[in-house]
């Protein structure tokens, strides 16, 4: 427990110095957010990101404190892995359970991070149809994240807690990313559209706080006759947090397919969110180009589920961590590709 400890404790210490950083980085209020800004701390977070898969390759046995055999098999037992340990050979068996821990992190991160796509879409249609200036962009989505992070906190810690007390709960899982997936796939042409004066959100805020018409630069609040009222920038603020809210109930038992570890699911999790800020800054005027990428999340959900469904059988037809890894990347790459080989006909008007 004292190694976790140290272990998550050091984590929020450099989310907290690294969110810092960003915040330095993108705090330009005067002009929207640029490609090479957005660039950069991609590319920042991404390294990181490998960064922490390297540390787990070589020391995720401290992360619950494995020091003996017996540990490592409760461990192993625990979150559900399925590893052949040599109880002769401690060494070789701690090497093996580093390996598969480190590809569980970078594999939840890169189903995170392709999830977190599906988001920016439906973020540039929230700050479209709030008219939101672009150079506000950035503080929406810093506090947004902040929430984001805390909100998966509670959802992932409470979904081990159920896991363990209720396996059953992994099929219902499966269940509902196949759904999902299929709901996707089937709706993935649909013109979606976010009315701001009928949106749940607003109708909730409009009843229990006094809200001004009017933007106020960047500010969230604003104070007019000694009275404290609500921005239409704050009411976009809760909009994001409550959309991520919904797409944290798709990419957590997403992550949970493949993984069982609570920190592991997790850490990959704040990586991927992390990174959603610049990614977003990155995309927001190409999103459209990658029109078979909600195709390609679509069916990644539906393998995701089916992988849930079958956990006791992936094992033997050769669905590793590993292999399901390349299956999972090799979903995105021919999303990626198909929408460029393939770009989307512009309908001209007669």
């Amino acid at each position: 427990m004292h190694n976790e400890l140290i272990f998550i404790s050091g984590f929020i210490v450099f989310i907290l110095a690294m969110l810092a950083i960003d915040l330095g980085l993108f705090a330009d209020d005067k002009k929207p957010v640029s490609i090479r800004r957005a660039t950069i701390m991609s590319v920042v977070w991404i390294c990181f990101a490998l960064c922490f898969y390297g540390l787990i390759l070589k020391y995720g046995n401290l992360l619950h404190h494995i020091d003996s055999f017996s540990s490592l098999q409760q461990i192993n037992a625990a979150n559900f892995h399925h590893l052949t340990l040599d109880p002769n050979n401690l060494p070789a068996s701690l090497q093996l359970y580093r390996k598969n821990l480190a590809l569980e992190f970078i594999s939840g991160y890169v189903v995170e991070y392709a999830l977190s796509v599906d988001n920016i879409f439906v973020m540039v249609l929230i700050f479209t149809a709030f008219a939101v200036d672009q150079k506000h962009y950035h503080k929406v989505l810093f506090w947004g994240i902040i929430g984001a992070i805390v909100m998966r906190f509670a959802f992932i810690f409470l979904g081990s807690t159920l896991i363990s007390h209720f396996h059953w709960i992994l099929y219902l899982f499966g269940a509902f990313l196949m759904y999902t997936g299929i709901m996707m796939y089937v709706n993935r042409n649909d013109k979606a559209e976010i009315d701001p004066e009928k949106h749940a959100i607003v109708r909730f805020a409009s009843k229990y706080f006094a809200i001004h018409p009017k933007f106020h630069g960047d500010k969230f609040f604003v104070r007019i006759d000694h009275k404290k009222l609500v921005t239409p920038l704050f009411l976009v603020l809760l909009i994001i947090e409550g959309t991520d809210l919904l797409f944290a109930v798709d990419s957590i038992p997403a992550v949970f397919s493949i993984t069982k570890d609570p920190y592991i699911v997790f850490f990959s999790n704040i990586f991927a969110i992390l990174g959603l800020r610049s990614m977003f800054f990155l995309l927001v005027n190409v999103i459209e180009k990658f029109h078979y990428l909600k195709t390609g999340l679509a069916v990644l959900l539906a393998f995701i589920g089916a992988k849930m469904l079958a956990a006791n059988y992936v094992d033997g037809i050769g669905l590793t961590t590993g292999n399901s890894l390349l299956v999972i990347l090799m979903i995105l790459l021919v999303s990626i590709v198909a929408s460029l080989l393939f770009p989307k006909k512009v309908a001209v008007a007669k």
